[in-house]
């Protein structure tokens, strides 16, 4: 698979960076047209720029919600709501992140096929995974009481209140990532830890 080079960034931080951000999608389109590749879409809003309130109380609420959960776990939660949400950038954002975090290529490609790769993680990180997808796709239902008792089986309760709330904050992100079509490819490891 061939990929193109792109400027990395994110979602801003300040005016700037969204100033910033608005360069680098010019010079990624230019890159794009004169490789063959498809033009990048531009978000539909700048949503951070235009609700930084909004933006900056999502990331305290994300960095409280990641409190005591391993690393790797915790990105592997949100490729997997992002899978199912078909937000490409948090894939983008998260799968790099899970990289820099110590993650493997070959367990975050077999992450959208787990139940049939489930040799690949630990009990614990597969009881995250189900929790992860039950929460995500409300419209299946509630949450099945035999998924909520093999994640409660394995995670102390304080433990398992942090990654619903990280499940819960992830599906948030995807609702504003999806939305505003946010561009992906551009996300540095590391950027909001």
């Amino acid at each position: 698979m061939t990929t193109t080079n792109k400027t990395p960034n994110t979602a801003p931080d300040t005016a700037q960076d969204a100033a910033s951000d608005t360069t680098a999608n010019a010079t990624a389109n230019t890159t794009a047209k004169t490789a063959g590749y498809a033009p990048e879409r531009a978000p539909r809003l700048e949503w951070a720029k235009h609700a930084p309130e909004v933006y900056k109380a999502m990331i305290r609420l994300d960095t409280a919600a990641k409190q005591g959960l391993d690393a790797r776990l915790y990105e592997l939660v949100k490729i997997r709501a992002s899978q199912l949400n078909h937000c490409a950038f948090c894939l983008d954002m998260h799968t790099k992140d899970a990289l820099a975090a110590g993650e493997s290529v070959e367990r975050i490609v077999q992450l959208s096929a787990w139940e049939e790769s489930r040799h690949f993680y630990t009990e614990k990180e597969l009881a995250a995974i189900e929790l992860t997808e039950a929460i995500t796709v409300l419209t299946d239902g509630f949450v099945p009481d035999e998924v909520y008792d093999r994640a409660a089986g394995l995670f102390e309760e304080a433990e398992l209140a942090q990654l619903i709330a990280a499940i819960t904050v992830i599906n948030a992100w995807n609702r504003f990532g999806v939305t505003t079509r946010m561009t992906p490819g551009h996300y540095r490891p590391g950027r909001h830890v």
